[in-house]
């Protein structure tokens, strides 16, 4: 269903596909935002959301970073982590003292970033290093949302995503 890159995620509604994860929440938001709206209604704060979610889609590295973080070792991992770290300290200087990125209320930003934070104790445990000393306030404003029913309930159990990462690394011989 998805044209150009075959793959998911891609939304199904009303018969249409809506290809890539922020283009779904903006359908969504779109669609149903007389009830929760995601995205600031003020232009510039829109505009401030949609710049950071795009930073942390193009800076895909957080996927890429956390992917080389488990399955590289040596310098590649050790280069893998400090770029992740810097990423996430970029992240955490924008979220300054505020619970959420958009304020006191979970938004769109949250929601981009939101899928990562399930994978940070994979990254951690094979990576062998500690996020907290250098971002408390992300992985404290990771929490606060994990804390949230519609993040808890949809969002894999950390715990199940380093039995995962283990598996994976056993059937493909990374050690």
């Amino acid at each position: 269903m998805n044209p150009i890159h075959k793959k998911i995620p891609v939304l199904i509604h009303n018969g249409k596909s809506i290809c890539e994860s922020i283009i779904q929440v903006q359908y969504i938001d779109e669609l149903w935002s007389d009830k929760n709206p995601f995205l600031p209604t003020d232009p510039y704060q829109r505009a401030q959301a949609l710049f950071w979610a795009d930073f942390i889609d193009k800076k895909d590295q957080l996927y890429v970073c956390g992917r080389k973080i488990w399955s590289t070792k040596g310098e590649e991992q050790e280069a893998a982590k400090k770029e992740f770290m810097e990423i996430l300290k970029i992240l955490q200087s924008e979220l300054g003292d505020k619970p959420y990125f958009g304020g006191d209320k979970f938004g769109f930003v949250d929601i981009v970033l939101i899928g990562f934070y399930c994978w940070f104790p994979a990254y951690q445990k094979f990576g062998n290093f500690s996020i907290e000393p250098e971002c408390s306030k992300l992985m404290a404003w990771g929490k606060r949302c994990m804390e949230r029913e519609s993040v808890a309930t949809s969002l894999p159990d950390p715990d199940k995503i380093v039995g995962f990462v283990l598996q994976f690394k056993k059937l493909y011989g990374i050690e």
